[in-house]
This record gives C-alpha cells, structure tokens and sequence, in this order.
C-alpha cells in the first residue's frame, strides 16, 4: 500500500513539473518580456540608488583590429562555463524571469558586433559555444574599466525609460578603446535599443542583476 501510494506521488508531482514548463497564455507574454524591447514608463528617472550607470553603445563591426590574426586575443581570466550553458544562451525569453538589479548607474556606450568576432568568446575556456546574430549577449571593454561587469552577469540596458533590453555576458571586446565602458552587443540586442545604421549610441543607462534567472 505505502509502496503504491509512493508511486502516485511520485507521478503526480512529476505531472506538475511537466505542465508548469508547457505553454500558456500567461507565461507566453511573461516570456515576451525578455526578447523585445521593454519600457520603464515615460515618466522614469534613472537613479544611480537603482543601479544606472550610463554607457555608450556602437556598432564597430568588429571587436578586435584588422591587422590582427584570425584567432582572437585572449582575456588571461577566462571563465570556464557551467553545465548546460551553452544551449541556455540562446534562450533568453526562458531565463531572465525575476531579476533583481543592483548598484550604481554608469554611462556606457553601445554598439554592435557579428560575423567572425562572435566566434571563440572569451569567457569560455576552450569552449565549443559562441553566440549568434539571435543572441542577447554583449563583450565590454577588454582593459581598464574599474568595476566592469563579470563574464556571466546579466546586464538591463536602456537607450531611454521606454526602450530597455536584457544581454549576458559572455566576451571581451579588444577593439573597444582601454578604458572606456564599452558594450558591444549582437545584433538582436542593438536592435531592441536602436537601428543598426545608427551605429553608436552614448550615455545609455546599465546596471546589473543581483541573481540569475530561475531557469538558466
């Protein structure tokens, strides 16, 4: 009897596990959040007590110099993934539900990157995965931006109050000048902000997440 009564439980849960994954109206729109713009309201005031930081964004084009050899620089720190995270990039609109977002505002600029500068990111050692055009990831500035984020970290960006968008990241960019808080996004990310002809865009607003996405 207690070994039948184990097993209904057993299913049963395992019954609920399964339908919270599946579809449904309310989750659909939850997860849309997360691969479209979204917005803060008109009215918003970015509060360094919130976590802004202002930042520039560009579209270089590429990240690392022309007369460098096709295999990228390296960051010396490299950061080795953790299980399952290379499918789990991708999947965006699955794992930035909840984001606590901590400390202060900084201006950062913005741009874009593609083609062959998505291959072999850096915060992977030796790492099979690279991001795609469909991606929401980022690479910042290579050398000297005291208190930049870490590879990994979830990033909210806003261009203004009512056009924000959420990356990882997941590389460092060589070519963006020492120093300078430099965000270079893909392709998708940028276009949630901005149009890719726009190219640079300074002074966007950043600030990080205090945890990672529940299903990551």
């Amino acid at each position: 009897m207690l070994h039948a009564r184990a097993i209904f439980l057993a299913v049963f849960f395992l019954t609920l596990r399964v339908l919270a994954k599946q579809s449904t109206p309310v989750r659909a729109i939850s997860e849309s959040k997360y691969t479209t713009a979204h917005s803060l309201g008109d009215s918003y005031k970015f509060d360094p007590r919130d976590g802004w930081q202002t930042v520039n964004v560009t579209n270089l084009q590429y990240k690392y110099p022309r007369d460098a050899s096709v295999s990228k620089p390296k960051s010396s720190k490299a950061i080795a993934p953790s299980n399952g995270l290379s499918v789990a990039v991708d999947s965006v609109k699955n794992v930035l539900k909840g984001l606590k977002l901590i400390g202060e505002p900084k201006p950062v600029t913005v741009t874009w990157y593609t083609g062959q500068d998505l291959q072999n990111p850096s915060c992977w050692a030796n790492g099979k995965w690279a991001p795609t055009d469909d991606s929401f990831a980022c690479a910042l500035t290579m050398q000297g931006w005291t208190g930049r984020p870490k590879c990994f970290e979830f990033l909210e960006l806003c261009n203004s109050p009512t056009k924000c968008v959420y990356v990882r990241v997941v590389d460092t960019c060589a070519g963006c000048q020492a120093g300078s808080k430099h965000v270079d996004l893909t392709q998708a990310a940028f276009k949630q902000l901005a149009t890719l002809d726009e190219g640079l865009l300074k002074n966007v607003q950043l600030r990080t997440a205090a945890s990672e996405p529940d299903d990551w």
